[in-house]
């Protein structure tokens, strides 16, 4: 790729200008050595990988163009082209293809019928002057074999450190809650217990004493 931009550039700003200003924004390469690049023979990888990336580019505007890396290797396979997973998620990674997914997409948060979301009592100021002052906590899903799983934790703004957390197959309240009881306890277990006045922060701007928490 390097070869290319200073191929197309060359005549106008000069082989050793043009890499003089990549060498000098971190893209480090000699004009020797890209002297050397274009008279080298291309690899027997370079020349499967353009025939695969024809294969692909020819069907840009087909049904087959939906397909994710996985159909899509079955696909290549059937018509005649020796091709790992791994090189095919590459090339359509490059190539800017993305196959269709199916199902409904996933959403962590749901606002209120109403509408309002509630405020922010930290002002995005996410910093903690001592441990057991500022908690955070969120939850995100990951898609298993069995179905998706859910992962809530609670992480100390201070240390950074993931204090309390928990796991299941159905984003209820419980999934958060436990892993809020679970810190608590933890703190409390390792000779650090939390005091009144800890800010437990969540998501949507929700935020709220430990003492209000019953």
């Amino acid at each position: 790729m390097i070869v290319g931009f200073i191929d197309e550039y060359r005549q106008v700003y000069g082989v050793e200008s043009i890499c003089r200003a990549l060498s000098a924004h971190g893209v480090q390469i000699a004009p020797r050595t890209y002297r050397k690049a274009r008279h080298r023979l291309p690899s027997a990888r370079d020349i499967a990988d353009a025939h695969l990336e024809n294969a692909l580019r020819d069907l840009r505007d087909k049904p087959e163009a939906m397909y994710g890396c996985r159909k899509m290797t079955r696909y290549l396979r059937r018509h005649g082209h020796d091709v790992a997973f791994c090189t095919v998620d590459r090339l359509m990674r490059e190539l800017g293809m993305n196959g269709a997914v199916r199902g409904r997409k996933q959403r962590t948060t749901i606002p209120a019928k109403d509408g309002v979301r509630a405020a922010d009592k930290l002002n995005r100021d996410f910093t903690a002057t001592a441990p057991n002052l500022l908690w955070v906590a969120d939850f995100t899903y990951v898609s298993t074999w069995t179905g998706w799983a859910y992962v809530a934790f609670v992480f100390d703004a201070y240390s950074r450190a993931i204090v309390g957390w928990t796991a299941a197959s159905s984003k209820t309240t419980a999934l958060v809650s436990k892993a809020l009881n679970m810190a608590v306890w933890r703190r409390d277990h390792y000779g650090h217990p939390v005091e009144p006045g800890l800010i437990f922060h969540t998501d949507a701007g929700r935020a709220i004493h430990i003492s209000e928490i019953h």
